[in-house]
């Protein structure tokens, strides 16, 4: 469970997060680092995001993985990502959570992500997960076809997630899943939408559910589903313009970001951290942090909230 770091101060109205979680989406990595599409280098932004991650110094529970891990589900690119993630994760003393994407392949998946032994129906079966991370419930939920780039949720995956969320979980839940439940603006990727949403609502409806994960949109957004949050993050690799000429999908080379989730006893916030490093347009270091920590409530406010 995350809480404050040695020395630090609580400043404001409110306490730590009891739980930090990285989320990610959309890395698409290809077998011996092949650039995506002949020209889009999917491994450097994720090498930045996690040193990002590390740099912050921001205790991390949790690095979760939305789907399309893989472009094509090599079993060489589930090799790579794992190896490169696990070793990071290892670092920041964090957990890992993937969640199987339309592009992934559930076999190589099991075997190379998740580390399972074994083939046949249990291997093809839907990758569905739950997570315990100290009192907060992490359920992964396969939303992927076979076959197909669209969503879906089977009967027998509604049942067993009402099974689950049956008994709430201390900190609440969380549900992570790769094709989110909210419209999209790109009138082409409503094709791939998840389908036969009804049925996830009236299971999900009144749960301990307190936030939902997911991405596939390559893009960063936000609504509400069944009453409950949806969150979403943008691809590693490469993202989807929203404000492309109307009737065009167009994906660009820039933008890619992740999602930082803290979690509070009455609140869930989603902080959207843009990859890569950018010119300072002002800074406060922690010199000027530990000044203010050091003094009393009245004075912080002088010192950083009166208007000069």
């Amino acid at each position: 469970m995350s809480g404050v770091p040695v020395g630090q101060v609580q400043l404001g109205q409110y306490g730590p997060a009891s739980h930090v979680i990285a989320h990610i989406s959309d890395t698409h990595f290809l077998g011996a680092g092949r650039p995506l599409y002949g020209t889009v280098d999917t491994d450097t932004p994720l090498h930045e995001a996690l040193a990002q991650l590390e740099r912050s110094g921001q205790p991390i529970d949790a690095l979760i993985f939305t789907g399309d891990i893989a472009d094509t589900g090599e079993t060489d690119a589930y090799r790579r990502i794992r190896d490169l993630v696990e070793s990071a994760a290892d670092r920041l003393g964090a957990r890992v959570i993937w969640v199987m994407g339309n592009h992934d392949k559930r076999a190589p998946f099991r075997s190379e992500l998740l580390r399972e032994t074994g083939n046949g129906a249990s291997a093809a079966a839907p990758v569905d997960a739950v997570h315990d991370l100290d009192g907060l419930r992490l359920i992964a939920l396969d939303t992927s076809v076979p076959g197909y780039h669209h969503g879906a949720i089977s009967a027998e995956q509604l049942a067993w997630l009402a099974e689950v969320l049956r008994e709430p979980a201390p900190h609440g839940t969380l549900l992570a899943l790769h094709h989110p439940p909210i419209p999209t603006m790109v009138s082409l990727m409503s094709l791939l939408e998840l389908r036969d949403q009804a049925g996830l609502a009236e299971v999900i409806a009144g749960s301990d559910i307190r936030g939902i994960l997911g991405g596939h949109l390559h893009y960063a957004t936000t609504g509400l589903f069944a009453g409950i949050p949806v969150s979403v993050a943008a691809a590693t690799c490469y993202t989807i313009d929203p404000s492309a000429p109307a009737r065009q999908l167009t994906g660009v080379r820039g933008g890619q970001s992740i999602n930082l989730v803290q979690v509070y006893p009455e609140s869930v916030v989603h902080s959207h951290v843009v990859l890569g490093d950018f010119d300072p347009a002002t800074r406060f270091d922690s010199e000027f942090l530990a000044r203010i920590e050091a003094m009393s409530p009245d004075e912080r406010t002088e010192a950083f909230s009166r208007q000069a």
